[in-house]
């Protein structure tokens, strides 16, 4: 198990060319998406949405807002990782509510968690709330990451992208989110030069160090 884990993340890499024939199965798709719906979260609150850009034409609209990367038309789903804009008394309201009906536990035996989580976001300023969130998305990517190498899908996570024009492109703000990330998932093309190169990291010396 060990070795097929360290070849598949020696075998991933930012995939630069995708085969636009080559296309997910629903199968698979519904698997990285439960993936990143399990990834833990900050209390468990899954501040965070996953939009799936499916439609063609809607993903040639946000192709200029991308600073022209093909990867985002090419592969065979566009992953947009949002958060929500805002962190609401009501998001905790209702992740108490779930844990009572999923647990089985009276939601007034939650009271002190909740409590908590509501004290916890009212201390923080507006833009340290956004960076809390935008850190939960990043932990969301690099589990994506994994899975998709584990299944040998390939994928390219992607901060270059205006994010005003994705929210307004794809009506984001009408849902309380803002995109934070894009991951474009799919298949390599056979003219991804970026395939054959070498990996380039740290040797364990110098990267781990032990006390």
């Amino acid at each position: 198990m060990e070795k097929q884990i360290l070849n598949a993340l020696n075998a991933r890499y930012a995939t630069k060319r995708f085969d636009p024939e080559k296309k997910l199965s629903e199968s698979q798709l519904s698997t990285v998406l439960d993936a990143a719906r399990l990834t833990p979260t900050s209390y468990g609150l899954q501040l965070m949405k996953v939009v799936v850009v499916e439609a063609a034409e809607k993903r040639k609209a946000l192709l200029p807002y991308s600073f022209a990367q093909k990867q985002v038309v090419d592969a065979s789903h566009l992953l947009v990782l949002c958060r929500e804009k805002i962190a609401e008394p009501a998001h905790i309201e209702a992740y108490i509510t779930n844990i009572s009906t999923t647990r089985e536990i009276p939601e007034e035996n939650l009271e002190g968690f909740k409590k908590m989580m509501l004290g916890s976001i009212a201390d923080m300023s507006e833009e340290a709330i956004e960076i809390w969130m935008d850190k939960q998305v990043y932990i969301t990517l690099g589990n994506l990451l994994n899975i998709c190498a584990f299944m040998q899908i390939d994928s390219c996570p992607m901060e270059g992208f205006q994010v005003e024009a994705y929210n307004k492109e794809l009506g984001l703000d009408d849902l309380n989110l803002s995109a934070v990330l894009v991951l474009p998932i799919g298949y390599r093309s056979e003219n991804d030069a970026n395939a054959k190169h070498k990996k380039v990291r740290r040797s364990n010396e110098d990267f781990v160090v032990r006390m």
